[in-house]
């Protein structure tokens, strides 16, 4: 069973890929998004771009949240007003914003002073989606890996905007496990911060596509080979997930 990555390993996949050896699991740097003829692979570790155009030749399903899912999340847990638009409709916005893709990274994420700051109607389609939300200072940020509702592995990433490596403190943990587990596929990572004084998602990502940070990288490793797996092993409950 071999795990995919793609042409530039991080430091992060680095200890993807490591876990997976220390595992006895096959992994495979593709040279190009091309799968040469006769590979087979069960599992990949990759960003967005990548995976799209691998792992539909491979039968590998991917995981990811619905692009909705932060804008519908009820305000106890979002601790801010999030919507999703058409990226026409946040080009009339006229105050501070916080925009991004929901789900990969051509819309960068990045407070925008204000919605004729974003990439205009030559670079993007006017229809592509964005999650438009309020700006937010978090204090504290937090990566957690979920599987089955339940958190696998958590490191902090991040202090007052600046990277800061180090534990996930009970709290994070507590607050990520408390998000309804029916809205997300059962791998996920969620990343939760403290912003005001209190809890809030900041966002959801694809396991399959993010860093590790400090997380324990054989438990990461878990929910990675979850959420890219052989279409024919997804469960049920995960198929609505799929993207």
């Amino acid at each position: 069973m071999n795990l995919i990555l793609p042409p530039r390993v991080t430091d992060s996949a680095a200890r993807i890929r490591d876990a997976a050896r220390a595992r006895g699991l096959g992994t495979v740097r593709l040279e190009s998004f091309a799968v040469p003829d006769g590979l087979r692979a069960a599992h990949l570790h990759a960003g967005p771009g990548f995976a799209d155009a691998v792992a539909p030749q491979l039968g590998i399903g991917l995981l990811e949240a619905p692009a909705h899912w932060l804008a519908r999340l009820p305000r106890e847990f979002t601790g801010r007003e999030v919507r999703l638009v058409p990226i026409r409709e946040a080009y009339a916005l006229r105050r501070p914003v916080f925009v991004k893709s929901p789900n990969d990274k051509s819309i960068p994420a990045l407070v925008y002073a204000d919605g004729s700051r974003l990439p205009g109607p030559d670079a993007v389609d006017p229809e592509t989606e964005v999650l438009v939300s309020d700006v937010a200072r978090f204090t504290a940020e937090y990566r957690t890996y979920l599987l089955d509702g339940a958190v696998h592995t958590a490191s902090r990433y991040a202090a007052d905007g600046r990277l800061s490596l180090g534990p996930a403190v009970r709290e994070a943990v507590a607050f990520a496990e408390r998000l309804p587990f029916a809205t997300l596929p059962s791998a996920i990572v969620v990343d939760v911060g403290v912003s005001e004084g209190r809890w809030s998602v900041i966002e959801a990502n694809a396991a399959w596509a993010s860093g590790t940070y400090v997380c324990d990288p054989q438990r990461a490793l878990d929910v990675v080979l979850r959420a890219a797996a052989p279409l024919n092993s997804v469960a049920d409950r995960d198929k609505g997930f799929l993207r």
